[in-house]
């Protein structure tokens, strides 16, 4: 096991492994989407105990309430980006897992409408928003922490480990629903035992938590404080200074918003289109999901290692293209094969080729542009409007164009257009980061070393 030491100073030795790191941040991340799309998949459950009556509206409202979460999540980007930057990187993950844990478990003890009255879908909407918040702030100070503690030529590598969590969290989330379905039954599913997956992120929450407890800060963290070098403001000077707004906008749009909507139409389109289009069972959809994003799961790690050598942006944009010449083809074929599992498989397994392309890259990217002063908000907002708001408005927006243009191919214009104005932006004003790129200078030392022997 490779071991990482720094010295800042006699006798001050900071040795940190990094599997360990990597796997404690990751696994506090991966608890994080799990209780994140708890609510999404389960959003047909959640319109019967919460919004009783016509079926259809009531999944409107609920799926309105999803919707909230992702709305959110600048907001909590903000908040959490800027305690990141003030107080520290271990201090904020432990604090966004934290409200995370404690939103899901309530939520999984909430009375329905017909204990509560209005206040039932009122206390939904409320612990959905911490939800959101929180989601808004783990990413971007989970990026930040694994790219300050990893090498120069290898931050692509070690923090695309980080972005496997995202699929695997919906993986996850599908495994233990479907479990307890068929465990309890159908019946006790729908009455009471849906809560059962709020209630076991707890312990999860609770395991990652004691672990992220258990990290030292960042050592260029501690740096920058101690040389009187941390921002004293940091949401203020994130977005105040010209040169950080135009590199905020550059990123949102050349970088986030096409990769948010990629990875939302890869994940929740495609299951979308399986199941509500082309009426493939549920059971099947969700199994061939599961089986799909395991096996397609190591790409986001191989495409954040390929940065190192083809560049960040250079592998992105060239999944922006991919995405949007292909999309229309591959959703018709969908249409086409709907009677063979094996060969959806392979559909969807591309469509999540592509997301790896575009999401394996991401944090090192994002990382390597922005300042440490102000790193995890400049990290956070752009990533957040351009994940939770772009890309979280595909599940909508999909369905709607598709209704509006009349026929299921036109909800893909979305994600299209936005793939086309990510590869135009990138191309004109994206600055490539790639191979070598210190994050140390502003600190004036080196980067980590990474002993060759344990």
């Amino acid at each position: 096991m490779a071991v990482m030491a720094l010295t800042r100073g006699p006798g001050a030795t900071i040795e940190a492994k990094l599997p360990f790191i990597i796997g404690t941040v990751s696994l506090g991340t991966l608890v994080a989407w799990y209780d994140f799309y708890l609510y999404g998949v389960l959003a047909g459950v959640f319109a019967a105990q919460f919004f009783p009556g016509d079926a259809a509206q009531g999944l409107i409202y609920s799926l309105g309430i999803f919707w909230t979460g992702f709305l959110v999540r600048p907001i909590g980007a903000a908040v959490f980006g800027h305690l990141g930057d003030l107080v520290g990187r271990k201090l904020t993950l432990v604090l966004t897992l934290a409200a995370m844990g404690a939103a899901s478990f309530i939520i999984g003890c909430l009375p329905g409408t017909a204990e509560l009255g209005w206040l039932a879908p009122l206390l939904l909407v409320l612990f959905r928003v911490v939800q959101g918040l929180a989601m808004g702030g783990e990413y971007g100070v989970a990026a930040t922490y694994v790219a300050e503690l990893s090498p120069d030529g290898k931050r692509g590598l070690y923090t695309s480990w980080l972005q496997t969590t995202a699929t695997l969290g919906i993986v996850l989330a599908l495994l233990v629903i479907l479990a307890c379905r068929y465990g309890f039954g159908d019946a006790p599913f729908g009455a009471w035992a849906w809560r059962v997956p709020f209630w076991l992120s707890a312990l999860l929450v609770l395991l990652a938590a004691y672990l992220r407890l258990k990290l030292d800060e960042t050592p260029l963290f501690t740096l920058l404080k101690e040389q009187g070098k941390a921002a004293p403001n940091p949401a203020l000077e994130s977005v105040s200074q010209k040169k950080n707004q135009r590199l905020l906008l550059m990123v949102l749009f050349g970088a986030a918003a096409p990769e948010g909507v990629i990875w939302y139409t890869s994940q929740f389109y495609a299951l979308y289109y399986l199941s509500s289009v082309l009426g493939v069972p549920s059971g099947t959809v969700y199994g061939l999901m599961m089986i799909v994003l395991l096996l397609a799961s190591p790409l986001f790690v191989v495409f954040g290692a390929l940065s190192e050598r083809f560049g960040r942006r250079n592998l992105m944009l060239a999944g922006f293209l991919l995405a949007a010449a292909s999309y229309w083809p591959v959703f018709a074929v969908m249409s086409a094969v709907k009677t063979s599992p094996v060969l959806l498989g392979v559909l969807v397994f591309y469509l999540t080729a592509l997301a790896a392309m575009v999401y394996g890259p991401l944090a090192a990217l994002l990382v390597e542009l922005f300042p440490g002063r102000v790193r995890c908000i400049s990290v956070s907002l752009p990533y957040q409007i351009g994940n939770g708001v772009f890309g979280g408005l595909v599940p909508l927006a999909g369905p709607w164009l598709a209704t509006v243009l009349g026929g299921p191919l036109y909800g893909l214009v979305y994600p299209i257009a936005i793939a086309l104005v990510g590869a135009a932006v990138g191309v004109a004003w994206l600055p490539e980061r790639s191979e070598g790129v210190s994050i140390w200078k502003e600190v004036g030392g080196g980067p980590p070393r990474v002993p060759a022997q344990p």
